[in-house]
């Protein structure tokens, strides 16, 4: 691998850390913090989690853990779904802060080390546990993506706000689709469908 597939693939990862804070803009804090499916998703949730992962993945996984880790991180093991919701306590200000600052050290281990690089993932089964930062890379590409589009959803249904990002919504011009008359015309289909 090239230092060039590296930029690459950091610059998918960091696209997708942008998308999932985008989701949060323009959100009081009831909104950011509110369940909005049966398993309690809910958009500052997504983003402390996807935040803990960051850091759990680059920084763990290749021994070099974030310096002043969070309250929660030695919860994560043994209260389930701790990373999952915001307490009252934890501003948005402090979650969003949190993530930005695992960018910065996820990043710097992405920078220092090749793309060959082994780690382990102690939370993985022993057979693959051993991984690269190649590896790595990809998964959280995935894994960041996944819960972006979680957080696309939940903001949609809060608001109607969908897309990528402001700059780049990667959806049809507001123009050019009549999203109810869109929406109807689906659930026609699946009514006849259904018959």
């Amino acid at each position: 691998m090239t230092d060039d597939a590296k930029t690459t693939l950091k610059r998918y990862l960091q696209t997708a850390r942008e998308s999932l804070l985008w989701k949060l803009d323009g959100l009081g804090e009831y909104d950011l913090r509110r369940p909005l499916t049966p398993t309690g998703t809910n958009l500052l949730g997504l983003v402390k989690h996807v935040a803990s992962t960051d850091a759990g993945y680059f920084g763990d996984c290749f021994d070099r853990p974030l310096p002043d880790p969070p309250a929660w991180f030695p919860l994560i093991e043994t209260v389930p779904n701790i990373e999952m919701w915001a307490t009252p306590e934890e501003t948005t200000e402090y979650i969003t802060g949190f993530y930005r600052r695992v960018w910065g050290h996820s990043d710097a281990v992405i920078d220092d080390l090749d793309l060959d690089a082994t780690g382990t993932v102690p939370w993985w089964p022993a057979d693959r546990a051993t991984v690269t930062l190649h590896q790595i890379l990809v998964h959280m590409i995935a894994e960041t993506n996944r819960h972006a589009g979680h957080a696309d959803i939940v903001r949609e249904t809060i608001d109607g706000a969908a897309g990528l990002a402001a700059a780049n919504p990667n959806l049809p011009g507001e123009n050019d689709i009549d999203w109810p008359a869109y929406r109807a015309q689906i659930e026609q289909a699946a009514r006849e469908a259904a018959a």
